[in-house]
């Protein structure tokens, strides 16, 4: 069984890529979901991972499959649904950043229930790992991952948890109830700046990291974007300065952040080590357009820590 275990929403991805002379726009067809970049992500840098979601019996379905498949990420505990679509987003490019527009009610993962949930699976996972969205897509979604979180727990595992808030999903009073409720059971905490802002009231990046240690998670990383991580323990902060590259697309860099912190953890290395690893890796994954396809290998990380 899988060492790592990642829960949520895969979701068929089409991304803006630049307008051609005429005007023309063409979007780039590729994959995404949060969670499974974090699993893809994870399995790229040579860890043991599995994916807890359910798709439709559709073209995306088994396009997520042979994908999964291709990546070494264990889909044994994946549910295929005839009772609905493959969720389905966009991505477009502007001088802000990146904006993303999605269709995804009534989707399979979103019909997840807590009975669905891979209990053997979970008992033997090392870390489990979910999200905001995880949990944000629908309220038997999330009930399912406060289930799969107190089964990981009773049997020893760890749990790890990116807040990844997205506004269409719910409002902000309730999204950080249930965000904090899960995170107060977490040992390793992702909170994104933006939202930790919309999700504490907090902008002072100290106070932050106060406020997720003392929910209860053990190991903190604030992901800063351009300006780094900020990592923290019970013991000693330290600042994670960002990797420079030519950035193009900005799309999957925190979830790939994520998998490839984890990727570290299940391999022994130190929390402070694995933060400083996954900066690296989530700056290569933004010289590339898509969520998955720009997502480094270990070589490719390894070669740039070692430059």
């Amino acid at each position: 069984m899988a060492d790592l275990l990642c829960m949520g929403e895969p979701m068929l991805e089409f991304n803006q890529l630049p307008p051609q002379p005429d005007g023309t726009v063409h979007y780039l067809e590729g994959h995404g979901g949060d969670t499974s970049n974090v699993a893809i992500a994870a399995a790229r840098q040579g860890a043991s991972v599995g994916y807890i979601t359910a798709i439709g019996t559709d073209a995306p379905g088994d396009s997520f499959m042979a994908l999964w498949q291709r990546e070494g990420v264990d889909t044994a505990t994946v549910l295929r649904s005839a009772r609905a679509q493959t969720g389905i987003y966009f991505v477009t490019h502007d001088a802000t950043g990146h904006h993303f527009l999605h269709y995804r009610k009534g989707s399979p993962a979103a019909l997840y229930q807590s009975a669905d949930l891979p209990e053997g699976a979970l008992a033997a996972a090392k870390i489990f790992y979910a999200s905001g969205i995880s949990q944000g897509i629908s309220s038997a979604a999330a009930d399912a991952v406060f289930a799969a979180i107190d089964i990981v727990r009773q049997h020893g595992g760890k749990v790890a948890y990116d807040t990844n808030y997205r506004p269409r999903l719910w409002p902000p009073a309730r999204a950080a109830a249930v965000m904090h409720a899960a995170m107060a059971n977490v040992d390793y905490a992702f909170p994104g700046m933006e939202d930790a802002l919309v999700l504490t009231g907090l902008s002072n990046p100290d106070a932050i990291l106060d406020f997720y240690l003392r929910l209860g998670s053990k190991i903190v990383v604030l992901k800063m974007g351009e300006s780094g991580a900020y990592f923290a323990d019970t013991q000693r902060r330290v600042l994670i300065a960002p990797h420079s590259v030519q950035a193009v697309d900005a799309t999957g860099a925190g979830d790939t952040f994520c998998g490839a912190f984890l990727a570290c953890i299940l391999a022994g290395d130190s929390s402070e080590h694995a933060a400083r690893y996954a900066s690296v890796a989530a700056a290569l994954t933004c010289t590339g357009y898509g969520a998955v396809a720009p997502i480094p290998t270990a070589a490719m990380v390894r070669a740039v820590l070692q430059a």
